[in-house]
């Protein structure tokens, strides 16, 4: 076995190769332990110095395609989400998605009046005595970081709409708070000032309990850019027309018939999507005051 092989990460930095990350990755996405073990001596046997992160996993994800569909599109939930663009709006919906599950009450896309200006905020967010400002901050691709000027922005914002809410009648008992909420990452000084200021910032691995992805696993909700058949074009298509989840596409397989998949093939797709959203928690997240 090769030893101490340094690979290259989508940012550019480097790390020293680890079999039991990639492990861990596949048996998340539901892998056996025999695909486990075959998928690992093929990487093993493909390492070299300096190779990317992307080469590993695109030779990861093949070789689960060719086992299981739904498992292969799990594996790639971290890229498809990267995928609910080029605009920010179906990642916005998605967030509110999963917040839905969650038990929150939530809006998109609102006009808020603050205490000086109008603001339009992506996702507000309430339960009980819970009302949160929620702004999504998506990125195409995965090198790119949330820096600190986003955080302080947003905050600033924030507490103009609060000050607004507050006014409201019921409000004065209300715990309000401002969210950012990220498919890529925040660096460190965002992370630093976000729980100084008390703002909840929200990415792929952040916070350690709430991470975006444990809220996706506890929810279920996987976005449709996961599926592995359907073409890019279809998933475009259908990301334009207001469907995020492939829990619209078990619901209503008119979403599918609207772009003329025949039959045969339709109904591999439907399989594929329940299979995905087969598993799914009830467990509630919510962020400390």
């Amino acid at each position: 076995m090769k030893k101490n092989i340094i690979i290259t990460k989508n940012d550019g930095t480097k790390e020293r190769f680890s079999i039991s990350k990639l492990r861990r990755s596949l048996e998340r996405a539901g892998a056996d332990q025999e695909s486990i073990f075959k998928i690992g001596k093929e990487i093993k046997r493909m390492l070299k110095p300096g190779i990317s992160t992307k080469e590993i996993y695109n030779h990861a994800f093949l070789s689960l395609k060719n086992i299981s569909g739904h498992i292969a599109a799990k594996y790639k939930l971290k890229k498809a989400i990267m995928e609910l663009g080029p605009s920010g709006f179906p990642f916005e919906k998605y967030i509110a998605a999963i917040l839905k599950s969650e038990a929150y009450s939530v809006k998109v896309g609102q006009i808020v009046q603050g205490s000086c200006v109008r603001h339009e905020i992506d996702v507000i967010a309430s339960k009980d005595n819970l009302h949160f400002m929620i702004e999504c901050k998506f990125h195409g691709e995965q090198s790119r970081k949330c820096d600190v000027k986003i955080p302080l922005y947003i905050n600033s914002r924030f507490l103009d709409v609060e000050k607004a809410w507050k006014l409201e009648k019921g409000h004065d008992t209300k715990f309000h708070q401002g969210w950012v909420v990220t498919n890529t990452r925040f660096t460190t000084d965002a992370e630093q000032y976000g729980s100084c200021a008390g703002l909840n910032l929200v990415s792929w691995n952040y916070p350690e309990k709430g991470s975006l992805k444990e809220r996706i696993d506890r929810s279920g909700l996987h976005p449709l850019t996961c599926l592995t058949s359907l073409s890019k074009k279809e998933k475009q298509s259908l990301l334009d027309s207001g469907i995020v989840l492939c829990k619209e596409l078990c619901e209503n397989e008119q979403h599918l018939k609207k772009l003329g998949i025949q039959p045969s093939r339709l109904m591999k797709i439907i399989t594929e999507a329940k299979l995905l959203c087969a598993t799914k928690t009830t467990t509630s997240i919510t962020p400390s005051n």
